[in-house]
């Protein structure tokens, strides 16, 4: 318990960092007179992604343990966070926030 507590608290400060940066750099460079409908879009897809990875998580702990299935998704994030460096370097390689990319 003593390192979970702040190894949650870390990774919760660490998703506080990202959400941040995902809904600063979404209101900058989203043209004005589409922003809103972004914005609805973006809504939808956050607010789904939440309840399609707890089901996701809950399926596969059940077929192969919770142990596996945290590993599995830990190694599942690493891997997406890998790929999408390499497919969108633009995003990796910003040094600011403004519109223009590197």
């Amino acid at each position: 318990m003593w390192i979970s507590i702040p190894a949650l608290a870390l990774v919760g400060a660490s998703d506080m960092v990202s959400v941040t940066i995902r809904e600063t750099i979404m209101q900058l460079w989203t043209p004005e007179e589409v922003r809103g409908r972004v914005n609805a879009v973006n809504s939808v897809f956050i607010g789904a992604s939440n309840e399609l990875g707890e089901f996701r998580a809950g399926t596969v702990a059940h077929f192969i343990g919770p142990v596996p299935a945290v590993a599995l998704g830990g190694l599942g994030a690493v891997a997406v966070a890998i790929i999408w460096s390499r497919v969108f370097p633009g995003l990796r390689e910003q040094k600011t926030l403004d519109k223009k990319m590197v």
